[in-house]
């Protein structure tokens, strides 16, 4: 895994922005299930998108190692 990319000459570690984009994949998520009547059955919603977004940031590491292997 490369620890930081090129954007215009400034070096951005590699983990902002992947949580950038986890964050999007994340939103994306938390709407289909507020579509669909999930959070009624939920106990702690903030707890529970907090647990979404750590596991959606896990398998887009998960994701980007295999694709570098």
């Amino acid at each position: 895994m490369y620890g930081e990319f090129n954007l215009y000459g400034v070096f951005v570690p590699t983990l902002i922005g992947m949580m950038l984009l986890a964050y999007a994949l994340n939103s994306g998520v938390n709407l289909l299930l507020k579509r669909a009547g999930a959070y009624r059955h939920i106990w702690h919603p903030a707890l529970f998108n907090l647990t979404v977004y750590i596991l959606v940031l896990g398998g887009l590491f998960t994701l980007m190692r295999w694709t570098q292997s």
